[in-house]
């Protein structure tokens, strides 16, 4: 795997285990909390909204589904 994927793949679960543990968030927490443009984090999120893992009730916040996840390492 490429380190950019890799790096990605990081970023990704790093995100939902933040909008896990702290519930419903902004996509400008995020980008200020992970140090990345709105836009990276933009893409990021619609990866795991694509796998049903986070939905936006409210345009520019996020939040977990009920979609049960195995977090390995």
């Amino acid at each position: 795997m490429k380190p950019s994927t890799n790096r990605m793949l990081t970023r990704i679960k790093a995100i939902y285990l933040y909008i896990k543990e702290n519930g419903t968030v902004t996509t400008r927490e995020l980008a200020d909390e992970f140090g990345s443009t709105p836009r990276t984090i933009q893409r990021d999120l619609n990866v795991l909204e694509y796998n049903d893992l986070i939905s936006s009730p409210h345009r520019g916040k996020w939040t977990t589904t009920q979609k049960k996840v195995k977090i390995t390492s």
